[in-house]
């Protein structure tokens, strides 16, 4: 669910099984990105995973870093992640979003060779494209809440604000 010129271009780390069965990103009941995306002012009301497509109208888009699907993403290799930010930087360049956003510092780190990334904007830029390293999502990372991911991710809203046009 991509397309050029989109403010962001949201990055999960790969698909999970229910986003494999639907079709749908961040299709799984416990994963908090739609609601987090809300949350932080990317959309105007929380939108289904089915409505997915939705997110073009607001500059918005959504891929993996790795397409294969597993049911944790630590069933991932390292090989996985770097040939998946290879593809990616690849994306990037073609469709030139303002944003890349990885939802997943750990991800962001293994695809880019970043072991020192932390969450928030970085230093490496592909093209024109700045990144931001979000919270995971996944009801997994129970290390954030929504409202202090929504915080996150507004923050780069907020940056995708002030450099927009």
């Amino acid at each position: 669910m991509v397309a050029g010129g989109l403010s962001v271009l949201f990055c999960g780390i790969n698909p999970g099984l229910m986003t494999a069965a639907t079709g749908h990103h961040f299709a799984r009941p416990g994963n908090r990105f739609w609601p987090v995306l809300h949350l932080s002012g990317f959309t105007p009301r929380q939108l289904r995973p089915d409505e997915q497509e939705e997110l073009l109208t607001y500059g918005l888009g959504i891929t993996n870093v790795v397409a294969r699907a597993t049911a944790r993403a630590d069933e991932l290799t390292r090989e996985e992640y770097r040939e998946g930010g290879r593809i990616l930087a690849g994306k990037v360049e073609r469709l030139a979003p303002r944003w890349l956003a990885v939802v997943g510092v750990t991800a962001y780190r293994t695809a880019f060779g970043e072991p020192r990334a932390a969450i928030g904007p970085q230093e490496r830029t592909i093209g024109s494209t700045r990144i931001w390293a979000l919270p995971n999502p996944s009801g997994l990372n129970a290390h954030w809440t929504a409202a202090t991911m929504a915080a996150e991710y507004a923050r780069l809203r907020e940056a995708a604000e002030a450099h927009a046009g």
